[in-house]
């Protein structure tokens, strides 16, 4: 079993401490410019588990708060990360949790 990576804390940032995540990272950085930004690999949960490649890249969590989610349903902030993210996806990503929030939300990330 894989241990779980060391998480970097960034400014308002933090990130799991891998090529992928870094990717995964800079790409949700590009996209939509947010205020908070946390990578979770959670690759370790799930170590043996269908959709484990043996990478300890597999399993990821992202908690994002940005403004290009105002006014967005749980769905389009969703499709916003997605499209960031589609070739990570369909190639290196077998499963991502997002929790996604517009600044000022009374709800928690979702």
């Amino acid at each position: 079993m894989l241990a779980p990576a060391k998480a970097a804390y960034i400014g308002g940032m933090t990130m799991t401490s891998t090529p992928l995540a870094r990717e995964i990272h800079d790409r949700l950085t590009d996209a939509l410019a947010p205020s908070r930004l946390e990578v979770i690999n959670d690759s370790h949960l799930h170590a043996g588990h269908m959709g484990d490649d043996g990478t300890g890249e597999s399993h990821w969590t992202v908690i994002v708060e940005s403004d290009r989610f105002t006014g967005l349903n749980r769905v389009a902030r969703q499709r916003l990360v997605n499209h960031a993210l589609a070739d990570l996806l369909a190639a290196r990503i077998h499963a991502l949790a997002i929790k996604a929030r517009a600044p000022g939300d009374s709800a928690p990330a979702q």
